[in-house]
C-alpha cells in the first residue's frame, strides 16, 4: 500500500523563510518514494512524504517538531492511503 504523511507548521511571525529551510535541511532515517515541500500565505509550510508499507499504521520516519520559538502552534500531521 502507499501512504502518504502530511506535516504541516505555521511560523512564527516573519521566520516563514527560516521554517522553509527548516523543513528542507531534514534529514530522515531513510528516504520516502517521494517528498514535496510546499508553502502557503501566512508563513505556512507544508511536507508530504509517500511511502510503501503493508499497513495503515506502519512504523515510519516522520520530520520532528521544530524549535518552538520557529512555529505558532504545535505541528499538525495527518497520514492518508493512497486509493488509485
Amino acid at each position: 500500500m502507499r501512504l502518504a504523511l502530511m506535516w504541516e507548521a505555521r511560523a512564527a511571525q516573519g521566520r516563514g523563510g527560516e521554517l522553509l529551510e527548516w523543513a528542507r535541511a531534514q534529514t530522515l532515517a531513510y528516504e520516502p518514494v517521494r517528498r514535496e515541500i510546499l508553502r502557503a500565505p501566512q508563513d505556512r509550510v507544508l511536507v508530504l512524504t509517500w511511502w510503501d508499507a503493508d499497513v495503515f499504521d506502519a512504523e515510519l520516519p516522520e520530520l520532528p517538531e521544530p524549535d518552538a520559538e520557529l512555529i505558532t502552534r504545535p505541528v499538525h500531521r495527518w497520514r492518508f492511503e493512497s486509493v488509485e
